[in-house]
C-alpha cells in the first residue's frame, strides 16, 4: 500500500488500526508543523522537539477519538499541539524546582549575616507557604499578580499583555491579594 497516496483522514483510520507505515507517513507531513507551533509557544528547540514526539505518540494512542465532521487532522494536530505546549509552561510555571536551589550549592558565608538556623528554616517555611497559597489561585489571578509583582507591570501593561479590561486586571489582583491575606492569616 502506498501511504503517500492516501489521504489525511485515511492514515488515521489506518493509524487507530496500529499501523505504524501510516502514523509514520502522518509524521513526515505534519512534523514540521507542529515543531513550529511547539517552538513559537515554548521558545526552546529541544522541549519543541520532545512535544512534537509525545504529540504524535498521543495520535497514535488515540486516533480512534477523530471525528472527521468535528475538524481536518491539520486542525486537529495542531489543537493537540498547542493544548501540549501549554501544558509545558504551565508546569514549568508552577514548579519551584526550576528556581531552587540545591544543599551542594549553598555554602555557609552566602546565608544572611545575623540570622541563625532557625529563623532561615522558619523563613523557608514562609515561603513554602506563600508558593502553596499562590498555587490554589485560579489561574487569572496568579497570572495578573505575577505580572504585577515579578514582572513589575502597572495595571495597565497587564491589561494590554493579557488582552483584558483595566477593571477585570485590577479585581483580578485585588481578589488574589485578599484570597492571599486570608489564607495566609489562616495559616
Amino acid at each position: 500500500m502506498d501511504y503517500a497516496k492516501l489521504s489525511d483522514e485515511s492514515l488515521i483510520v489506518l493509524i487507530a488500526r496500529a499501523q505504524p507505515h501510516a502514523l509514520s507517513e502522518l509524521y513526515h507531513r505534519y512534523n514540521r508543523l507542529v515543531f513550529s507551533l511547539a517552538l513559537n509557544t515554548v521558545g526552546d528547540p529541544a522541549t519543541a522537539e520532545e512535544i512534537t514526539l509525545d504529540v504524535f505518540t498521543r495520535i497514535w494512542q488515540r486516533a480512534d477519538t477523530y471525528q472527521a465532521e468535528q475538524a481536518k487532522v491539520t486542525t486537529w494536530l495542531s489543537r493537540i499541539a498547542r493544548n501540549r505546549a501549554i501544558d509545558v509552561l504551565r508546569r514549568r510555571s508552577v514548579r519551584p524546582e526550576q528556581h531552587s536551589v540545591a544543599w551542594a550549592e549553598v555554602h555557609p558565608q552566602q546565608l544572611p549575616n545575623g540570622h541563625n538556623p532557625e529563623k532561615i528554616t522558619e523563613l523557608n517555611l514562609r515561603r513554602a507557604q506563600v508558593r502553596a497559597a499562590v498555587a490554589q489561585l485560579p489561574l487569572n489571578q496568579r497570572q495578573s499578580l505575577a505580572l504585577a509583582y515579578f514582572k513589575g507591570y502597572t495595571h495597565q501593561q497587564i491589561a494590554d499583555e493579557l488582552n483584558q479590561p483595566l477593571g477585570t486586571v485590577k479585581t483580578r489582583i485585588r481578589l488574589a491579594m485578599n484570597k492571599l491575606r486570608k489564607t495566609l492569616q489562616d495559616d
